[in-house]
C-alpha cells in the first residue's frame, strides 16, 4: 500500500475540517425557531392573575 505524503495528509485534513465547519454553519443558520406559537400564547394567558393587597 502507497504511503501518502505529509502534504496531503494536510490537504485531507483541511478538506474534511472545511465540509465539517460548512455543514455545521448550514445546520446552525438553518434552524428556524417557532416565535409566537399558539401553545405559548395560551398558556400566558391560563394563569391566574395575583391581586396584590398591601
Amino acid at each position: 500500500m502507497p504511503q501518502m505524503s505529509p502534504m496531503m495528509w494536510t490537504l485531507l485534513f483541511i478538506f474534511f475540517s472545511s465540509l465539517f465547519l460548512l455543514f455545521n454553519t448550514l445546520n446552525y443558520f438553518n434552524y428556524l425557531p417557532e416565535l409566537f406559537s399558539t401553545k405559548t400564547s395560551q398558556t400566558f394567558n391560563k394563569m391566574p392573575s395575583l391581586t396584590w393587597k398591601w
